[in-house]
């Protein structure tokens, strides 16, 4: 993957990202979609305006669900340590982004909790994938990868294992 095609896959990350955030803000006080309306929506949306193909599109959606389920998974199961991960996290982040993530996850808590059993199952990320911020470990040698911003997963730098799950401070996954 060149790295053109690179940047525009992390930068529609961030675009769709925004474009959740959005709709779960203009629909706050009807009902609110679903995280899956939210992020399909968001996908055709950037398809529609020529931004992704639709493949592109889709892959971005799951990459934007997985990470959300994360969260979720992590938010239900401790609060404070959900905190204490997006308080470290913005030591590292650019801020934008991580008050937009934030925001997504806090007014999407209630689906979030129901999707925390699936996330479970979800927390892989693999080299070539996008992520959003915070801090992968190597599932082979436990070395830590630092994204202080959405970019690509790269193999591991000692061990060149491709296989990561997410790391939440001084917690043991």
């Amino acid at each position: 993957m060149n790295d053109s095609n690179q940047e525009k896959l992390v930068h529609a990350y961030n675009t769709m990202l925004e474009r959740v955030k959005d709709i779960l803000k203009d629909t706050e006080e009807k009902a609110l979609p679903t995280i899956k309306e939210a992020l399909d929506k968001a996908a055709e949306t950037a398809s529609e305006l020529g931004e992704l193909t639709k493949e592109e599109a889709t892959k971005i959606g799951d990459y934007l669900r997985r990470d959300l389920h994360e969260a979720a998974d992590h938010l239900t199961e401790n609060s404070r340590q959900f905190k204490e991960w997006l308080k470290f996290d913005l030591e590292y982040a650019e801020v934008r982004l991580a008050e937009l993530f934030a925001s997504v996850a806090d007014k999407t808590r209630i689906e979030l909790e129901a999707l925390a059993e699936r996330a479970r199952q979800v927390g892989e990320w693999h080299t070539g994938e996008i992520t959003g911020i915070g801090i992968l470990r190597c599932k082979s040698c436990g070395e830590m990868l630092h994204f202080e911003k959405t970019g690509h997963v790269p193999p591991c730098p000692k061990c060149h294992s491709t296989v990561f799950d997410k790391h939440f401070g001084g917690t043991e996954n």
